[in-house]
């Protein structure tokens, strides 16, 4: 895959979890995440982690966005506990949202019903937010995943139509 003929496409992940960042957790759906995006052709440049809550969360993605043209994928803090607050901080800094990534990801299994996660752009990246189970996170990239090199080459202002 490729954002241009010559241009790879580039990804980070994101692994928003309090257990993590204190290394009380290990990170396995950002690990999952990581390879099933080397695997789809994708040359992953940063893993990192964040702690849960809306600040921690847009702070690192503003981190994240800043001057990069590719995918960033968050993992965690989806859901309803009171800590889950990955959507809030994505919002914060989303340019514009992608409501249909963030339903075709809901859709591949019952349990995305629950998934508050969202999805959009900042500058020329494409921002996903994942659940924390491994399973449900390697399960809704994979629901977008055929279209992402689509959309950054439409965000690097490429026409293909």
């Amino acid at each position: 895959m490729h954002a241009g003929e010559d241009e790879p496409l580039s990804a980070k992940v994101l692994t928003v979890s309090d257990g993590v960042v204190a290394g009380t957790r290990a990170d396995r759906s950002g690990a999952a995440l990581v390879q099933r995006l080397g695997l789809a052709g994708f040359d992953v440049v940063d893993h990192s982690s964040a702690a849960d809550g809306i600040d921690s969360v847009s702070s690192a993605l503003v981190g994240h966005c800043r001057d990069f043209a590719g995918l960033v994928v968050t993992t965690g803090g989806t859901g309803f506990s009171p800590r889950d607050l990955t959507p809030e901080g994505t919002r914060a800094v989303l340019e514009r949202e992608a409501p249909g990534l963030a339903e075709a990801m809901r859709l591949v299994n019952p349990l995305g019903r629950l998934s508050r996660g969202v999805a959009g752009t900042v500058g020329r990246a494409v921002v996903l937010n994942t659940p924390g189970s491994t399973s449900g996170a390697v399960e809704c990239l994979e629901a977008v995943l055929d279209i992402v090199p689509h959309a950054l080459r439409l965000l690097a202002g490429r026409r293909e139509h």
